[in-house]
């Protein structure tokens, strides 16, 4: 797996380099018939279970990569879940969604740096 390696002493450029992967998954990486069926009752061609998980799966790897940890792009796929499944839920804001996103972003920045 390709790793980049950021001392701990950079965790603002880490932050960057996770939200931008986060923009790249879930914009262009995301594709319009994704964001529309991974919400339950918008599914028509494959269940939105699927579509879900896909996106997730999207965000986990990119994690995984920039990081070069696996398990963390494990909980990154699980909490990406979880908050679009509470956006399409409980239909929160692009905004709210987009700063809880960032969020664990920045935990996974706090984690890394504290491991370090």
């Amino acid at each position: 797996m390709l790793e980049i390696s950021l001392p701990s002493d950079q965790p603002f450029q880490l932050l960057i380099l996770l939200i931008l992967g986060h923009f790249l998954a879930d914009f262009p990486l995301q594709g319009d018939r994704m964001a529309v069926e991974k919400c339950p009752g918008n599914d028509v061609v494959l269940d939105w279970r699927w579509w879900l998980s896909a996106h997730a799966a999207t965000h986990g790897f990119v994690v995984a990569l920039l990081t070069g940890i696996p398990v963390l792009g494990l909980a990154e796929t699980f909490f990406h879940a979880a908050i679009d499944y509470g956006k399409c839920r409980f239909r929160y804001t692009l905004i709210v969604d987009q700063l809880m996103h960032w969020v664990c972003k920045l935990v996974w920045v706090l984690l890394l740096t504290n491991w370090s």
